[in-house]
């Protein structure tokens, strides 16, 4: 399965989903996990490339925003979380340590994961910073806006390099979400904060 030949976001929802039902596997938003499970997880962030280092103490604070898990009997298939950023007052939350069982990459559950917190946070500020192209063309189809460094404000790319959250934009891509765009247009103080 090839997702990025098709740009129907909700056809592609529902063939994961459909995918999940037949694999019993389970979508599950959780605020709490195991020890043992974030132990995992953060063992995972240091061991793959295509993850940064997420220590524990992290993880637990991300896990008050929300986690998504797949989960197939005991078994962890995939993950997603939200990291809450405060810039200038404002939380800024940014979905993060997207992973998914290489057993289970080709049916779209990266997708599957990357929807349901974009929903989650319809109502806040939400960045995805990401270098990988499926993932820029996933946020393409959540309808995020990509948002080059030079349209933001100094004072956002500041609070960025801050949290070392500032990428090379040959490599990184920065996308936002609906909420994140109407606001940045329509308010100036919070323009003022993020974009020129």
């Amino acid at each position: 399965m090839n997702v990025l030949l098709n740009t129907n976001i909700q056809e592609i929802i529902k063939n994961a989903e459909d995918y999940c039902a037949s694999e019993g596997i389970k979508l599950q938003l959780v605020y709490d996990m195991s020890d043992e499970l974030i132990s995992t997880i953060s063992d995972r962030s240091a061991a793959l490339p295509s993850l940064y280092f997420v220590n524990e103490k992290l993880i637990k604070r991300r896990l008050k925003n929300g986690c998504f898990l797949l989960v197939k009997g005991d078994e962890i298939c995939g993950h997603i979380f939200a990291h809450e950023h405060h810039v200038k007052g404002h939380s800024v939350f940014e979905r993060s340590s997207l992973w998914v069982n290489r057993e289970y990459r080709n049916y779209n559950l990266g997708l599957l994961l990357m929807s349901n917190m974009t929903k989650l946070y319809a109502d806040s500020f939400l960045i995805s910073i990401a270098q990988t192209p499926k993932v820029h063309h996933y946020n393409e189809l959540l309808e995020m806006t990509h948002v080059k460094l030079a349209n933001m404000s100094a004072v956002f790319v500041d609070e960025l390099e801050k949290l070392g959250k500032l990428r090379d934009e040959l490599n990184y891509k920065y996308f936002v979400n609906k909420k994140f765009k109407k606001e940045i247009k329509q308010l100036k103080e919070v323009k003022n904060i993020f974009l020129k």
